[in-house]
């Protein structure tokens, strides 16, 4: 499992990769809860390729947010591949950046659904170049699922960017 420092150190070598290319960056998060932003925004500078994001707990939040239709979202459930995608293209739209990451999933210890168990995540990002869903399943605890998902979106900015 990884630290929120590894992450922030992480950030520390991105950010002006970011910044020499000129990218942007959005985030809509579900179950990270604003986890990532805090990350992409550790180091001063970061607001040269931070727009913002939101914590879209709510259904309704998705939608309003990052412009998720209600019909997805009951058509495949809010923690979805489809979802995932759809946060990532949606923020990226709203805010006018260039990538897009998004995050949904059951970071526990409850909320678990038949075929949807405390640990499911999919983390999402969407680009010009880009558009990749990742479906992870973490045995940690809220906290670890959490830092590990985080993980994994800034994995997939490392790669849209390198």
């Amino acid at each position: 499992m990884t630290t929120y420092e590894a992450l922030a150190a992480r950030m520390r070598v991105l950010l002006p990769k970011l910044r020499k290319r000129k990218l942007t960056v959005a985030t809509a998060e579900s179950c990270t809860g604003g986890l990532l932003s805090a990350v992409l925004t550790e180091h001063g500078g970061s607001s040269d390729v931070y727009l913002g994001g939101a914590a879209v707990y709510s259904n309704e939040a998705k939608t309003i947010f990052a412009g998720v239709p209600p019909q997805l979202i009951h058509s495949h459930g809010a923690v979805s591949q489809v979802v995932a995608a759809a946060l990532a293209r949606g923020v990226r739209a709203r805010l006018g950046s260039a990538i897009g990451l998004g995050i949904t999933g059951i970071a526990g210890p409850g909320g678990a659904t038949p075929g949807k168990p405390v640990g499911l995540v999919y983390v999402a990002i969407d680009s010009d170049t880009v558009s990749i869903v990742r479906k992870c399943q973490w045995a940690f605890d809220r906290s670890g699922t959490r830092l590990a998902s985080v993980g994994v979106a800034l994995e997939l900015l490392e790669q849209a960017v390198a």
